[in-house]
């Protein structure tokens, strides 16, 4: 994966492997000692059932392995996102 600036992709929209819309990139969550991501703060689509998301004050955390692409929007596999909820 090539390097991209953070603010790039704030406000981004999140989509799974499915073209399923899950919501709007809002932060990252990072490891304290290496720096390496590890998570992504997602604003959820109204739409979206987020039983099967890790959750906290109206976030959902999507884990920074699942992402497939950053481009237009950021895609995350399907199978991981939901694997870990």
């Amino acid at each position: 994966m090539q390097k991209l600036s953070a603010l790039k992709l704030s406000n981004k929209r999140v989509v799974d492997s499915e073209g399923r819309e899950i919501g709007v990139l809002q932060n990252m969550v990072a490891e304290t000692g290496s720096g390496m991501l590890k998570e992504l703060v997602v604003k959820p689509a109204e739409e979206l059932n987020i039983s099967r998301f890790k959750k906290m004050d109206g976030y959902i955390f999507i884990p920074f392995d699942a992402v497939n692409a950053i481009e237009d929007v950021i895609v995350v596999d399907s199978e991981k996102v939901h694997a870990r909820a």
